[in-house]
């Protein structure tokens, strides 16, 4: 016979072992969150991460007018980078973005380009022991064994350019490595995803014949195709014409979040054709479609793990847009962050051979191939001399 004092003993300790067995289950989940980010650390203090996409010239050039001279970059206030952050965060190789307001056609934008490239390497000569530009994979490499944050260059917005192939080669001499064909502004050659005004030519299009030649000409010299920002159409195009691997420096997945700034899945199942990468961006609205939630960690996960599905794992890799961006998720406010994306991956089951390439392996193959075949080419072309009058 079970006496009743038993019973009220038993029930009185039931909150006990239940709050008992809660706290032992949370202690669980925070060992292997431990567990997870320890391994991320270790694997990234081995293989390079590199993110395509930082704004921080952007800053410096224009809300700081170029006066870096006396500036401590070591330890920032403002924004989501420094040289404390990015050790932290174990960032290994960054193409610093140089960008202006495409909006502001009044101001001279090669001016603007050269602003941004001014300043970004000479903040990389004012701090040598923590960067070294970077022009090729080589020197990329070499970067990575000195210990030093490899520092590349993109031009974010082929208005830069000024629809010139002298302008884009004289870029690629001072070190830009890729453009980003548009900004959020049609150029008088490419369709972008965002200006709510019609292109100089038919909407669709995507690419003009003198749009076709500016494709062509980068891969004679060696500067990646970038296709964020453009539109689906000229995402097409591009790879219809182009004899490179294209980049997507900052862009995620469409079918998430269905905005023409993402990249579809029709294009992804294209990036066989040539080889490719889509380096996924970290931005709110970008990532989480939906205006009454606030993006987190998990959504950019689920960006990285969707695109993966449809392109292949060979096919990620990671351009946060820091800098550039106004709100970041939750989990991945700033630079010092990145382990915490590849903890969570490594929780989804990916392996280490998936996370080396999603660092920097994946970027780098696009890289080396598209050097490849610029060396192949120029043997064989002289530089375009096409000129957009022409084509009017």
């Amino acid at each position: 016979m079970v006496h009743w004092s038993s019973l009220a003993a038993l029930a009185l300790a039931m909150p006990l072992v239940v709050q008992a067995i809660q706290a032992e289950q949370q202690l669980a989940v925070l060992n292997k969150k431990k567990n997870t980010l320890d391994h991320a650390h270790k694997l990234l203090s081995h293989y390079p991460l590199i993110d395509t996409h930082n704004d921080l010239p952007m800053s410096l050039a224009f809300d700081f007018k170029g006066k870096i001279n006396n500036m401590n970059l070591t330890e920032l206030d403002w924004g989501h980078t420094d040289i404390t952050r990015i050790r932290e965060g174990q960032l290994s190789g960054q193409f610093w973005s140089v960008y202006y307001d495409c909006e502001d056609t009044k101001s001279n934008q090669i001016l603007k380009a050269m602003e941004s490239i001014d300043v970004t390497k000479r903040m990389v000569n004012l701090y040598p022991e923590t960067f070294q530009l970077a022009t090729n994979t080589r020197q990329f490499q070499r970067a990575i064994r000195h210990g030093r944050v490899a520092s590349m260059m993109g031009i974010e917005g082929g208005q830069m350019i000024d629809s010139s192939m002298v302008a884009l080669r004289q870029f690629f001499e001072l070190g830009v490595r890729y453009m980003t064909l548009t900004h959020n502004c049609h150029t008088p050659w490419a369709e972008s995803c965002c200006d709510p005004n019609p292109p100089p030519f038919d909407k669709g299009l995507g690419l003009t014949e003198f749009g076709k030649k500016i494709i062509l000409e980068m891969n004679r010299l060696g500067m990646m195709v970038d296709i964020s920002h453009v539109a689906h159409a000229t995402m097409h195009a591009v790879l219809d014409v182009t004899r490179a691997p294209v980049l997507f420096s900052h862009s995620s997945s469409h079918a998430l979040c269905p905005i023409e700034r993402n990249v579809p899945d029709s294009v992804l199942k294209r990036l066989d054709e040539t080889d490719g990468v889509v380096m996924i961006n970290f931005y709110n609205n970008f990532v989480q479609c939906d205006d009454k939630k606030e993006a987190t960690l998990f959504d950019v996960a689920d960006h990285v793990e969707y695109i993966a599905s449809i392109a292949g794992r060979h096919r990620v890799g990671l351009g946060a847009d820091y800098n550039g961006i106004e709100r970041t998720p939750e989990g991945l406010e700033d630079v010092r962050k990145y382990p915490n994306l590849f903890a969570e991956l490594i929780h989804r089951g990916w392996s280490d051979e998936d996370l080396i390439g999603l660092a920097g392996k994946n970027l780098l193959r696009v890289w080396k191939k598209v050097e490849r075949i610029s060396s192949e080419i120029s043997e064989k072309e002289l530089p375009s001399e096409e000129r957009l009058e022409e084509y009017l």
